[in-house]
């Protein structure tokens, strides 16, 4: 324990070791970023600005665009800036302020997308009772679950896993500061609690993706009971994607916690933690708003609108003077 210490800073992993390869990547990240602030900038004030949207299932997606917002701007910004300048290097308190935020909003996504097929499954298989069961103050209080238990969990983590000397060097196998990469570089047996405290986190997130699973199951069985072909294409096009990117976005982020060490890389690492912290967020807006009719009239109508008002701005005396 004498070699035991708490770092000034943590070095991150490197996407590229040559100068052309980093600025191609920062070129990669930067497309992704933008897409996806487009993406989900767009969802958030359509929902919040046309009022016929004020609906249960829109106001989840007004939640959930928040959240793949600060997901990814909790690592991908700090990541450009480091291949942009040729660095690694992440202050000790920048990681802890990063792995609090990341963890927050990851882990209230989970939370928030259980949610919401629980909306779609009252929606579909319960449509008369489905004003009832969703009140508004009902919505209100499971997005505020969502959100809190996010943040709660958040802080356990956090504040244990930075509690813990390290002994092994401050260099992170991944790109951000990720909780499994420091615990390698905690001291013998000290990092047991936390491992911990991630077991039970997973257990919860799965009994989640059970519950997730079996509304969908009901949702399916639900729609191969429309008569009408059109409408059961409709809804196998809007749940299969849904049901997908929400796969992929827990069985990656699981596996990225919870896989045993001897099958840990370098490269399956960065694989996992791009899947789960940089694709799923950008990737959102289109699986679960841009696929939607009611939400891209939304958008072409705001949009119309603000085209409108720049060329009467520009075409009005008063600009003119």
């Amino acid at each position: 324990m004498s070699n035991c210490s708490f770092p000034n800073e943590f070095l991150l992993l490197p996407f590229a070791d040559t100068r052309e390869l980093q600025l191609l990547h920062f070129g990669l990240f930067l497309g992704i970023y933008l897409a996806a602030l487009l993406g989900n900038g767009l969802t958030l004030t359509a929902v919040a600005c046309d009022h016929r949207l004020h609906t249960p299932m829109y106001f989840f997606l007004l939640n959930l665009a928040l959240l793949d917002l600060g997901t990814i701007t909790t690592t991908v910004p700090k990541a450009m800036a480091n291949s942009l300048w040729d660095t690694r290097a992440i202050s000790y308190k920048g990681c802890a302020t990063q792995v609090f935020m990341f963890v927050a909003f990851v882990t209230a996504e989970f939370y928030l997308l259980t949610f919401m097929a629980y909306d779609r499954y009252v929606a579909i298989c319960k449509t008369l009772h489905y004003g009832t069961i969703m009140a508004s103050r009902t919505c209100i209080t499971m997005a505020a679950a969502a959100w809190g238990s996010g943040f709660l969990s958040a802080m356990l983590h956090t504040a244990n896993t930075f509690s813990l000397p390290l002994c092994q060097g401050n260099v992170l196998d991944q790109f951000f500061c990720e909780i499994p990469q420091i615990l390698k570089l905690s001291c013998s047996d000290a990092y047991l609690r936390e491992v911990g405290f991630i077991v039970v986190t997973a257990y919860l997130l799965l009994a989640c993706f059970v519950f997730l699973v079996l509304s969908y199951v009901q949702i399916f069985r639900a729609v191969l009971r429309i008569p009408l072909e059109q409408g059961r294409h409709k809804s196998f096009s809007t749940c299969l994607p849904h049901l997908a990117v929400v796969s992929l976005f827990i069985s990656t982020g699981t596996f990225s916690y919870m896989k045993p060490p001897s099958m840990s890389s370098s490269s399956l690492n960065l694989l996992l933690a791009v899947l789960y912290s940089v694709v799923t967020p950008a990737v959102n807006p289109l699986i679960y708003s841009m696929r939607n009719q009611e939400l891209k009239d939304a958008v072409w109508n705001l949009m119309t609108e603000c085209i409108s008002e720049e060329i009467n701005c520009l075409s009005s005396p008063a600009y003119h003077s």
